[in-house]
């Protein structure tokens, strides 16, 4: 992979992240006005602009509701719908920081999930980022000296919905219909969001209502669309590295439009946080470096092999 590419592919990756970040302002800025189930139904309407970018020339857009492993897509419906619902009450809920850090903890249970469900192996290096995330989350909500809410539950939530997500993605890995894959994350808070939003539909009030509605749905639709494409062009591991970024537009528009600054135990729980997901990332990267060690001097003894035969 060329230097440009990969550039290209981590600007497209910081793109997508401020993407989000934004959405998740948009969907804060909407508490009281709407409910949640809504908000979030409308980030699945709005995802199906991104459709045609997604389409290959041999696929079907019915391939969104017949995938091949339909447990394994009714499964990450159900997880979509979860962490879309929770996430968008957790913003409205919580200050922005104080909601992330806790979706942040959305690697470490992807780890802990791996080695229940998937039986993988797991190093010492990751049960340490397991143990150091959940100690930043216990600075963060300081249970006991400070009241937790609905919000702070719903966060948790989003978090573990997410990483089932990605679990149900794993194993429908051989599924290789693209929009069969993407389908579910669509079907899930269209349907799920769309009957609870039912219950307590209420048309947007103003202008405002509408613009903020839209760039939530927008920026979340945008923002998936930058995610595909940066993955396309750049390892998974050196995408994930910016998600990191994300805490940085958090604190930026919690204290500017919000005006909710940080006070010193939610810094010190985030900085521990991040650590641990950076130590998460750096531990994937070196395994992943060492399997391309392996294959590139098997590659190169395949090499020696067939130039000996051949003389």
């Amino acid at each position: 992979m060329d230097s440009k590419t990969l550039f290209s592919g981590m600007l497209l990756a910081l793109g997508s992240y401020a993407a989000f970040s934004i959405s998740d302002a948009f969907s804060k800025l909407l508490a009281g006005q709407l409910n949640p189930f809504e908000v979030a139904f409308s980030g699945g309407v709005f995802g199906l602009l991104i459709l045609p970018f997604i389409r290959q020339p041999h696929e079907s857009y019915l391939d969104i509701i017949r995938p091949q492993q339909k447990g394994m897509w009714i499964l990450r419906a159900v997880c979509v719908f979860a962490a879309t619902a929770c996430s968008v009450e957790a913003f409205m809920l919580l200050s922005m920081p104080e909601a992330l850090a806790l979706m942040f903890l959305m690697p470490l249970f992807v780890t802990i999930l791996s080695v229940v469900l998937l039986k993988e192996k797991v190093s010492g290096w990751a049960w340490l980022a397991v143990v150091l995330g959940f100690v930043g989350v216990l600075i963060v909500l300081r249970p006991g000296v400070r009241p937790l809410n609905l919000g702070h539950l719903c966060a948790l939530l989003a978090a573990f919905a997410n990483a089932g997500s990605v679990i149900a993605y794993r194993l429908a890995s051989t599924e290789n219909v693209r929009l069969s894959l993407f389908g579910s994350s669509l079907i899930g808070p269209l349907v799920g969001n769309g009957v609870l939003m039912g219950m307590h539909v209420t048309w947007p009030a103003d202008i405002r209502a509408w613009i903020f509605l839209f760039g939530y749905g927008f920026l979340a639709a945008l923002g998936q669309l930058l995610m595909m494409l940066a993955t396309a062009r750049a390892p998974a591991n050196r995408v994930a590295l910016p998600q990191y970024t994300q805490m940085v537009w958090a604190v930026f528009l919690s204290y500017l439009v919000f005006h909710e600054p940080l006070d010193r135990w939610m810094f010190i729980g985030i900085s521990v946080l991040t650590f641990s997901g950076m130590l998460n990332w750096l531990r994937q990267r070196i395994r992943y470096e060492r399997m391309a060690m392996k294959e590139r001097k098997a590659a190169r003894k395949s090499a020696k092999a067939m130039t000996g035969a051949i003389q």
